[in-house]
């Protein structure tokens, strides 16, 4: 009994250090902290979730350098992820708020750059935000709707697979409507899934084929099938290096989204510590388990020209159906899906707490900077991440290209807005008061590869990956990334710059008497310097 009391205490007190924290930085604790570090992790580690990245994106990966590129482009991507998550989590342990990278890049910014970087930022990673859902739900629903011709006379149409991603989406929003405390099961169910669930599942695999690809077909095979009906690949045109540079999207997409640690910093107790433990720990993690999925997969493949040219158009779904016949192919399909709806929900929840801060910020209409008062859970932002990220899909109607290029605007976006708050810290040191987290020496050389890092993968993502380029081939992501940069930019010249003015101080501002959920009060009072 002593030893629950005592534990209860502890708990306590960390409570009050967390919210005392929180009001350091200038907010009051609107949201429900019910979460351990091992929630924190399992949000990060469900949404990064290799399965679905490696499903996903698996043609892509064949076509696009083979075998040889896919095992060493995840052994370089990991390693360098590593170096941002390290300058992350660094940031995170001093910074913990739902905000993420635009909040820091505020913190860390002088006074006079502040508020511009935090737009820019905030936006990119808004943008990323509900980009990665639209990948990972409207991955799903192809998914589904693949599997679902293996024993039926079913026939996949874009129309088809939309209203499948519709539902998918629906039952995300519905489930992050009922708030935290019930997506904490859900949470636990993902973590089982994430690990002993791919884990027993690449074990059977390669236990069951009849027969395995030579180390030489995993390690070196290199090939490209980026040329389109016919036509010469990019190795021909321009050079096997730059298939193989191109090849490394599969593993960074799939490498993403650890950022949620953070926005659920203000939901996670001793949230300094838990939140970069979560983000380490998730990269960690994955980087191993998705090592070693990937080799189970690659060694298993039967016949690679079949499993790269499929009826099925799933290369992952054909090395099931060879060596596990249809029954047991769908079987395991179901297993893969449900890992991918898990890692859609909690990308739904990493979306909406950032969108929620910020709105709380000014940055979007104060409309959405509300917690519903039985939920504790930003409801209104859960159903615009959901919409968002419904209306990102609506391309695939017309172009086959639209789930690749969601897939690169949403690595882009989300890492440009990694970045920033890292160059922030690098570029003015001054103004970073390390947490408990902190890389001492090294915190400087890290964040420099981890900045070059991220510019090496932008433009990469940015090339084109077929031959001929046409309409249906065009790589379209630096066109997305280009209306998300002109937009941002152009917004802030244009009328944001005149009222927007970084992280609101909500507590100050409260008990000045200001009502801050009156549309433009609280952006006066900021600018007349009547604000505490």
């Amino acid at each position: 009994m002593s030893q629950e009391l005592e534990a209860e205490r502890r708990g306590s007190r960390i409570d009050v250090q967390d919210e005392d924290r929180l009001a350091e930085l200038g907010y009051r604790q609107d949201l429900k902290r019910d979460w351990t570090a091992l929630h924190n992790f399992g949000v990060s580690f469900s949404i990064i979730s290799v399965v679905t990245g490696i499903t996903t994106l698996f043609s892509y990966g064949l076509n696009t350098g083979g075998p040889g590129v896919m095992v060493t482009g995840w052994i370089c991507v990991a390693f360098f992820t590593f170096f941002v998550g390290l300058s992350m989590a660094e940031i995170v342990s001093a910074i913990p708020t739902s905000g993420g990278p635009y909040f820091w890049a505020a913190i860390l910014a002088p006074k006079e750059h502040a508020a511009f970087l935090s737009w820019i930022t905030g936006w990119f990673n808004f943008v990323g935000q509900f980009a990665v859902t639209t990948g990972i739900s409207f991955g799903l629903a192809g998914l589904i709707s693949t599997t679902a011709t293996v024993k039926t006379s079913y026939e996949p149409t874009a129309g088809k697979t939309l209203g499948i991603y519709i539902a998918v989406l629906f039952s995300h929003g519905l489930l992050n409507s009922f708030g935290v405390h019930l997506l904490k099961y859900f949470n636990n169910s993902s973590i089982i899934l994430h690990s002993l669930g791919v884990g027993s599942l690449a074990i059977a695999v390669v236990a069951a084929a009849p027969k395995h690809q030579p180390a030489s077909q995993v390690f070196q095979h290199f090939y490209d099938g980026t040329g389109v009906d016919g036509a010469e690949g990019w190795s021909v045109r321009a050079s096997p290096a730059y298939v193989a540079i191109c090849g490394i999207l599969l593993s960074q997409y799939t490498i993403t989204g650890y950022d949620a640690s953070a926005h659920m910093s203000e939901e996670s107790r001793d949230a300094a510590r838990s939140a970069p433990i979560g983000v380490l720990t998730s990269i960690g993690c994955s980087a191993v388990f998705g090592f070693f999925l990937l080799l189970c997969l690659l060694f298993s493949i039967q016949d690679f020209a079949a499993t790269v040219a499929t009826p099925y158009d799933q290369p992952v779904l054909q090395i099931l159906v060879d060596i596990f016949g249809p029954d047991g192919a769908v079987a395991l399909m179901t297993l893969i899906m449900l890992c991918v709806w898990h890692c859609g929900l909690f990308s739904l929840t990493s979306n909406s707490r950032m969108m929620f801060a910020f709105a709380r910020d000014g940055a979007l209409p104060r409309f959405f900077a509300t917690v519903d008062a039985r939920r504790r859970a930003p409801i209104r932002t859960i159903w615009l991440a959901a919409f968002l990220a419904f209306c990102l899909a609506l391309p695939s109607l017309g172009s086959t290209v639209a789930f690749s290029a969601a897939t690169s605007i949403a690595t882009i976006g989300l890492y440009l807005s990694y970045a920033t708050p890292i160059i922030v810290a690098l570029v003015w040191p001054g103004n970073f008061q390390r947490g408990p987290f902190n890389l001492g020496r090294l915190s400087r050389p890290i964040g420099v590869v981890a900045c070059l890092w991220v510019g090496f993968i932008t433009v990469v993502f940015c090339l084109p990956t077929s031959n001929p380029v046409d309409s249906q081939t065009l790589n379209y992501t630096p066109v997305a990334v280009g209306i998300v940069a002109v937009g941002a930019f152009g917004s802030w010249f244009l009328w944001a710059r005149k009222w927007f003015t970084g992280p609101v101080r909500q507590i100050e501002a409260e008990r000045a008497g200001i009502p801050i959920d009156e549309p433009g009060v609280l952006e006066k009072v900021e600018r007349e310097g009547k604000l505490p």
